[in-house]
């Protein structure tokens, strides 16, 4: 298992994920997205404005997600 927080993820708080694999991180961080999204979190609308920003830009959502991907492929398992 690796942890990241929302905020590593491109998000707004320092909420924590735990999963085996990016895929799941990745899953479980859209699903909270999606809750805040709901509840009209400012700070969450904010970075989901700025990822819709990078899927307008050829290619940025891609180098996004890999980065991401890295990043998590670089955590410790605990």
């Amino acid at each position: 298992m690796k942890t990241m927080t929302c905020n590593q993820l491109g998000g707004a708080c320092e909420k924590e994920f735990h999963a085996a694999t990016f895929e799941e991180i990745a899953e479980l961080s859209k699903k909270h997205g999606m809750e805040m999204f709901q509840k009209g979190d400012t700070a969450h609308l904010a970075a989901m404005e700025k990822m819709k920003a990078l899927m307008n830009r050829p290619n940025a959502m891609q180098h996004w997600f890999e980065e991401k991907r890295a990043a998590f492929e670089a955590l410790p398992h605990y």
